[in-house]
């Protein structure tokens, strides 16, 4: 039998597996085994506009018109943006955008396709 994690607010060892997230029968606690994984590892989890884990290499949309500071010109609604890169900065996202170049984005403007 594997070791659960025990619960990270109150450090109880009773956790249990409810479907995909670990549950704490002491104080109620409930976390997502993904969130659990990578932070064993000292990972950080990205997530976009509606909270599906992203990765280096997903196919992201944009999910509003971005205006672009310095050109003057506008990343439209709809616009898919291949083989993304997860950075560790104030913007999350690095990726090239055909007609823009190179760009950085934040994941809260993207949605997984």
């Amino acid at each position: 039998m594997s070791a659960l994690p025990p619960c990270p607010t109150c450090n109880s060892e009773f956790t249990y597996e409810d479907g995909s997230n670990y549950v704490c029968p002491e104080c109620a606690h409930e976390w997502p085994m993904v969130a659990a994984a990578a932070a064993d590892e000292g990972a950080r989890i990205y997530r976009d506009s509606a909270g599906n884990v992203l990765q280096d290499g997903d196919t992201v949309s944009v999910i509003k018109d971005l205006k672009l500071k310095g050109s003057g010109g506008v990343v439209k609604m709809g616009t898919k943006v291949k083989n993304i890169r997860l950075v560790d900065s104030d913007h999350d996202i690095d990726c090239k955008i055909d007609g823009f170049g190179a760009m950085s984005l934040k994941t809260e403007f993207v949605k997984k396709v």
